[in-house]
């Protein structure tokens, strides 16, 4: 997470039905994250990538 406070574009931007989130990868897992402001992150989601990005969509969806 102190990677992600420091530069929080360090991250992978997502495109289509996440845009305007961010991936980090740590090993297999990836943090989902969005910027709402400078100097903040929110975190959206933490899980292994096979699963993360369709339950990230559920997330988001609602």
């Amino acid at each position: 997470l102190k990677a992600i406070l420091s530069d929080p574009d360090i991250g992978k931007s997502l495109r289509n039905k996440l845009e305007g989130l961010r991936s980090f990868r740590v090993g297999r897992f990836r943090i989902i994250y969005r910027k709402p402001s400078r100097g903040s992150i929110d975190i959206v989601a933490i899980g292994p990538r096979k699963y993360i990005y369709e339950e990230t969509y559920r997330l988001v969806k609602k």
